[in-house]
């Protein structure tokens, strides 16, 4: 076996993607090393490439849509073995012992870890992940579509089920991108009434194909009127990153109404807190989830036929890959792709 592995690497904020050959490492007790098979390209994988998230080592290899499976255990590893098919996402892991954690809130470890912030991720032919953090994969599910699932549809599927809307009411997903194209999915299959909201016609076709009932072009129609024609929305899942467009949505809400903010926007919200009075409405933010939420979100997927829309590229191509995605030409996820 080969002792050497390729991996594409930052070595400095801001600075340039460089193909380089590193060690295969080994894994420690309670780890197992991952082969990839295919990574996700994440928009937050941008806080690595431009250094803007605290505490960042480098150099540093991102990647948290990691879809592979077990090459090697470590010591203490039980219910994992060599071959099996894994799938690790943005939880890197946990410490078990803070306050978040002794109540089973693994996601709000006060100490939490990031997958390809606090150690190597997915854009390399190998990975270690702590045992904890891995989510088994179907076998129906290819590994070019598990990689978006284990960030991008953890989610918004984790979001959504966890929202307190039920079957037949009116969820709305505002944006068809790389994580909207997934909510509209969820939403239908759910059971929602579900609407998507985007700008212009052009993604009228393709929201409907993915399940929508309704459509809103926020360009030519208010979007809280039409909302309220439906009866006002349960729910609102905002998956575009714009502050403006997400604060103007509140008063679609129904009473009682939740505006979700899975994607974060650079700017404040600005909303109205007599709206949310009037109506008994909030705002809640949401954070992905564990990898039991994310075995959870592959096995929903497979079983009602929710997939991503992907590009895909080879890990020699990182840097046309990451540009795509950055540009926002994608539709909707880019996924690099290894060699078998």
């Amino acid at each position: 076996m080969t002792t050497t592995m390729k991996a594409a690497q930052i070595s400095k904020p801001r600075g340039e993607w460089e193909l380089v050959e590193r060690v295969i490492p080994e894994p420690h007790a309670g780890h197992v090393r991952v082969k990839v098979d295919a990574c996700g390209i994440c928009h937050s994988d941008v806080f690595v490439k431009e250094g803007l998230w605290p505490g960042l080592a480098y150099p540093r290899v991102p990647g948290h849509e990691i879809a592979g499976h077990i090459d090697a255990v470590g010591d203490n590893v039980i219910a994992w073995r060599p071959g099996q098919r894994v799938g690790v996402g943005w939880h890197g892991g946990h410490c078990f012992v803070c306050a978040p954690c002794r109540r089973g809130d693994f996601a709000m470890c006060v100490h939490r870890q990031v997958t390809g912030f606090d150690f190597d991720g997915g854009y390399a032919e190998y990975m270690i992940a702590r045992a904890e953090t891995l989510a088994a994969i179907p076998d129906a599910v290819p590994a070019e579509e598990a990689g978006p699932f284990m960030c991008a549809g953890v989610t918004v599927y984790n979001a959504l089920r966890h929202a307190g809307a039920r079957a037949g009411e009116v969820v709305a997903v505002h944006g068809i991108g790389g994580l909207g194209h997934l909510g509209v999915q969820y939403a239908r299959q759910m059971g929602f009434e579900t609407v998507a909201i985007t700008r212009g016609h052009d993604k009228e076709s393709l929201a409907r194909q993915l399940g929508a009932h309704h459509y809103i072009d926020a360009i030519a129609q208010d979007a809280v009127t039409e909302l309220q024609q439906l009866g006002g929305a349960r729910v609102i899942l905002a998956t575009a990153p714009n502050a403006p467009a997400i604060s103007a949505l509140i008063d679609g809400l129904s009473p009682g109404g939740t505006l979700l903010v899975p994607a974060a926007p650079a700017e404040p919200l600005t909303i109205s807190v007599m709206s949310l009075i009037s109506g008994r409405r909030s705002v809640a933010g949401w954070y992905a989830g564990t990898a039991k939420d994310s075995q959870e979100t592959l096995e929903f997927s497979w079983l009602s036929a929710v997939h991503p829309m992907i590009e895909q590229y080879p890990l020699g191509r990182v840097a046309d890959a990451y540009e795509q995605m950055h540009s926002g030409r994608v539709r909707f996820r880019v996924v690099l792709t290894f060699d078998a």
